[in-house]
C-alpha cells in the first residue's frame, strides 16, 4: 500500500555549523515575535527556508530568496548533498511536563504521493485554504521539500525498529535544545534494513500526524506538475519527504489538548447534576495546582476506558466525571456535545469565536485559569492509537484539537531537492 524508497538527503555539515542553533521548530508553530530571535540565532538557521522575518512581509512575498539562500549555502559548503541514497534514522530524547524523559524513534524516506480517497495516506484533520497557498509558493520557489510531513504506522509486534536501529551508522549530527530535548541524526543504508522498511510498509497504510498542509500543498504540486506535461510515473514531483513513526511505539506520545472555557460563568453543581444525568460524579482536592499532572495521571488516567473527564475552577477541588463508553464514540466528542454545547450552552459558533482556548499542556490549561483567562478548565484523557486508526480508516477526521503529537520534528535535520535524482 505505502511506498516509501531512500533518497539523497540535502543537509547541513556539521563541521560548518552548530547544529543546535540552525534546525527550528515547524514553521506552524512558530509565533509571530519567535521569528527574529530564530533569524538572528544563527545566520544559517532553517527558518531563513521556510518563513519571511516579518509576518507583515508574507502576503507579498513569492519566497525567491529561498531558492538564492539555498543555492548560496550549497555553494558556500554549508549545506551538503550524500552521495548515495539512504534512510535515515532520527532518535529524539525529551521530558514530558510530568518529569518523565522518553525517547522516540523514526526515520526519513521519500513517501509516494497519493490521493485521500485511495485509503493509503490517511488525514485526521481538516486543513484550510490559506496555510496551504502560502507553502504552494515556498514549494515552488524552493523545489525542495524543507519540512517533512510526519505520519504513523502500525507495528504493534515492535518489529521494524530493532531492523533499522541495528543498521544506523555513527550519529551524522546532534542537536540539543535548552529544553533538554535531543535530536540525533544516523543514516541507514544497508540494503537488506532498507529494503525491510519498503516491505513492511508496502502492506501497511499510514497517517499523518502532522503536516497535513504540507502534504496537500505537494499534491497540488504533483497536479500542476501534471498538468504541465511532467507525468512520468516517479518524477521527483510525485514523491515528498516524510518521516515515519510507530504509533505503537512507547516513545510516541499521543497527548491531550485540554480546553480552557473562557465565556460564561461557572456552573454551580446542582447544574452539573441536572445536566449531565448519568454520569458519576466524585471530587479530589487539589491544593497545589502545579501538581495537576500527577494529580490527573492518579485519578483521571485509570478511567480510560470511560468517557471521562476533570473538572477545575479554581476552588480547590477537581471534580471527576465518568460513564461507561459508548460504542467507538471519542470521548472529545461526547464532552462538546454533552459538556461544552449542553452544560455551557456553546455551540460551533461560539467555539469558533473563541469561547474555548486550548493550552499547550495540562499546568499551562491551571496555570491560565488562575490567572483570570478563563472560568472552567476541562482535562482529557489521551487518545489512543487505536482510536486514530479507527476514526481515519473510516474516512473520518479527528474533533478539532483531538490530540497532539510530541516532540515536534524539527525544521532543518534533513532536506530534500526535487530538482536532482
Amino acid at each position: 500500500m505505502t511506498r516509501i524508497c531512500p533518497f539523497r538527503a540535502l543537509r547541513y555539515d556539521p563541521a560548518r555549523v552548530d547544529f543546535s542553533r540552525v534546525i527550528a521548530p515547524p514553521y506552524d508553530v512558530i509565533a509571530a515575535e519567535e521569528r527574529a530571535l530564530l533569524y538572528d540565532r544563527d545566520r544559517y538557521n532553517a527558518i531563513r527556508l521556510e518563513l519571511t522575518r516579518d509576518v507583515a512581509d508574507e502576503a507579498g512575498t513569492d519566497y525567491a530568496e529561498i531558492r538564492e539562500t539555498l543555492a548560496s549555502w550549497r555553494k558556500d559548503g554549508v549545506l551538503l548533498r550524500d552521495d548515495a541514497p539512504a534512510l535515515y534514522a532520527i532518535r529524539q530524547g525529551f521530558t514530558t511536563s510530568d518529569g518523565q524523559r522518553h525517547e522516540r524513534e523514526s526515520f526519513f524516506a521519500l513517501l509516494h504521493l497519493e490521493d485521500y480517497a485511495r485509503r493509503i495516506v490517511r488525514p485526521h484533520e481538516r486543513t484550510l485554504a490559506g496555510p496551504k497557498a502560502d507553502r504552494l509558493k515556498v514549494l515552488r520557489a524552493a523545489r525542495a521539500n524543507l519540512s517533512p510531513v510526519f505520519l504513523l504506522y502500525e507495528d504493534r509486534e515492535q518489529s521494524l525498529a530493532p531492523r533499522l536501529r541495528a543498521a544506523a551508522h555513527e550519529p551524522l549530527a546532534v542537536a540539543r535544545e535548552g529544553s533538554g530535548a535531543t535530536h540525533e541524526l544516523a543514516r541507514i543504508d544497508d540494503p537488506a534494513a532498507v529494503r525491510a522498511a519498503e516491505v513492511f510498509l508496502a502492506e501497511r497504510p499510514v497517517v499523518i500526524a502532522d503536516g497535513h498542509h504540507r502534504y496537500e500543498t505537494a499534491l497540488a504540486y504533483r497536479d500542476e506538475r501534471r498538468v504541465a506535461g511532467d507525468a512520468a510515473p516517479d518524477a521527483p514531483h510525485e514523491w515528498i519527504l516524510a518521516c515515519f513513526a510507530n504509533a505503537f511505539a512507547s516513545g510516541t506520545l499521543l497527548l491531550p489538548i485540554h480546553r480552557l472555557v473562557c465565556k460564561g460563568g461557572a456552573p454551580t453543581p446542582a447544574a452539573w447534576s441536572e445536566r449531565l444525568p448519568g454520569w458519576t460524579v466524585r471530587e479530589v482536592a487539589l491544593g497545589d495546582p502545579s501538581q495537576i499532572d500527577a494529580l490527573l495521571a492518579r485519578e483521571l488516567a485509570p478511567l480510560a476506558g470511560r468517557h471521562a473527564f476533570a473538572v477545575d475552577d479554581a476552588s480547590g477541588s477537581l471534580r471527576i466525571f465518568s460513564r461507561p463508553a459508548s460504542g467507538d464514540e471519542l470521548t472529545v466528542r461526547v464532552l462538546h456535545r454533552d459538556v461544552i454545547e449542553g452544560v455551557f450552552g456553546l455551540d460551533e459558533a461560539a467555539v469558533r469565536d473563541g469561547a474555548i482556548a486550548y493550552p499547550k499542556s495540562a499546568a499551562q490549561t491551571a496555570r491560565d485559569l488562575r490567572a483570570g483567562r478563563g472560568v472552567v478548565a476541562l482535562y482529557l484523557n489521551p487518545l489512543r492509537p487505536d482510536d486514530v486508526f479507527r476514526v481515519t480508516a473510516a474516512g473520518e477526521v479527528l474533533p478539532q484539537k483531538s490530540t497532539f503529537f510530541t516532540p515536534k520534528l524539527p525544521t532543518g535535520v534533513v532536506f530534500r531537492t526535487l530538482d536532482e535524482t
